[in-house]
């Protein structure tokens, strides 16, 4: 056994995955002093006090223990009733909702339940680095559709079209969209359900940023038609919109079989979402819509400020219609992402993900997070006013 590599007993499947693009910039980051990240896609906010002293009552309460596979059902009726009020869906709590850690796992378990080794899901992107991976992780194959910045970033429908085979299962949708910050436009989601329908698809649709829109819409995937409701998995969470993210809270709602085939999934790998975050998510919904408002209102107050910076300093930006990602273009710099990104870090301590790390389309931007306080982007926009004055 000796000189054997440990790496040769990893699975195929794994051994390919690609590290993610994030992740990379992350650790170098971490080997540094004075950064200052535009890099992660989380929440500068604390959690806000009402949710924070549930999670705190709830442990001192001894609830400890686990829950219910699905999730406590007074969460469960809690989600289902906010969807009902926000968007006019309806979901039984008992059949047709899922707790998840967070909708990493709720994303995990779409997938594997509903792809057969070789089943191809279309992705629109730049998206989100999670998405291709989960789908290959579950055997299938990922079918990247790029949206341009000419679009507005929305998916073209035509592209859609092209891209079906007899293998297709599903079809992906994020918005509002990690990176680039688009809000999907009714118009092209009711081409996509036209399609779905057509061809007898599942439509897994993200929508962890719903909440976080600037003087736009957030149309609800499965709200558009009944019939979209009985094709859809809709995935949301508390991580983006209450600044849960170390919380691990998210949930699935769909059709009662689909649910029912993800929770067998996540019997045998999860058991329950944490309990602690189950209690403290059920008041976040509860009492928390002050406090979102408010954070909603910083966000759009830091788009303003860093979209209106890049475009100053010659790197284009699209308007970003929700999350709290800016998407500029830094073709003006003469250097590809990956180079703009990381002589970036190193001259001026000024940490963005490359456009590429988002899959097809991605070519040519960068990413940059305004989920950090005010003053620091003041700064780092000043740093990257340096750094062109350099190299534009």
């Amino acid at each position: 056994m000796s000189g054997t590599n440990s790496t040769t007993y990893l699975s195929k499947r794994v051994a390919d995955l690609k590290p993610s693009g994030i992740r990379k910039f992350f650790d170098i980051v971490a080997t540094m002093k004075d950064v200052i990240s535009l890099g992660i896609g989380e929440p500068d906010f604390t959690t806000p006090k009402p949710i924070l002293e549930e999670g705190i009552r709830s442990l001192a309460a001894g609830e400890t223990h686990y829950t219910s596979n699905s999730g406590k059902i007074e969460l469960r009726q809690a989600i289902s009733g906010q969807l009902q009020a926000r968007y006019g869906v309806k979901y039984d709590p008992g059949t047709e909702i899922l707790c998840t850690v967070g909708v990493s796992e709720a994303l995990y378990l779409a997938f594997t339940a509903l792809l057969d080794p070789g089943d191809e899901v279309i992705i629109p992107t730049p998206c989100f680095v999670a998405y291709q991976a989960e789908v290959y992780l579950a055997g299938g194959v990922p079918v990247e559709i790029a949206s341009r910045i000419e679009n507005n970033f929305q998916v073209d429908p035509d592209d859609i079209r092209r891209a079906i085979t007899p293998r297709t299962k599903a079809i992906f949708i994020g918005y509002p969209s990690n990176p680039t910050g688009a809000v999907a436009e009714r118009a092209t989601l009711l081409e996509i359900a036209k399609i779905a329908e057509q061809h007898d698809l599942v439509v897994v649709s993200d929508e962890i940023y719903d909440r976080l829109v600037y003087g736009f819409e957030h149309i609800c995937f499965p709200a558009l038609d009944e019939s979209l409701k009985r094709r859809t998995v809709l995935l949301g969470g508390f991580s983006k919109s209450h600044a849960m993210t170390g919380w691990r809270i998210g949930y699935a709602a769909g059709p009662a079989d689909i649910i029912a085939g993800m929770m067998r999934v996540h019997q045998y790998t999860i058991m329950s979402a944490p309990t602690t975050a189950q209690d403290a998510a059920i008041v976040a919904i509860r009492d928390g819509e002050p406090h979102v408002a408010e954070m909603v209102a910083e966000y759009d107050r830091r788009r303003k400020l860093i979209v209106g910076g890049l475009n100053k300093l010659g790197l284009t930006t699209f308007e970003p219609r929700g999350a709290f990602y800016a998407f500029p273009n830094i073709r003006a710099s003469g250097m590809n992402e990956e180079v703009f990104a990381e002589k970036l870090l190193q001259e001026e301590r000024v940490a963005v993900v490359p456009g590429s790390a988002f899959g097809l389309g991605g070519e040519g931007f960068v990413r940059c997070s305004y989920a950090t306080a005010y003053e620091k982007i003041e700064e780092a926009l000043q740093r990257m006013e340096r750094f062109m004055q350099r190299h534009g």
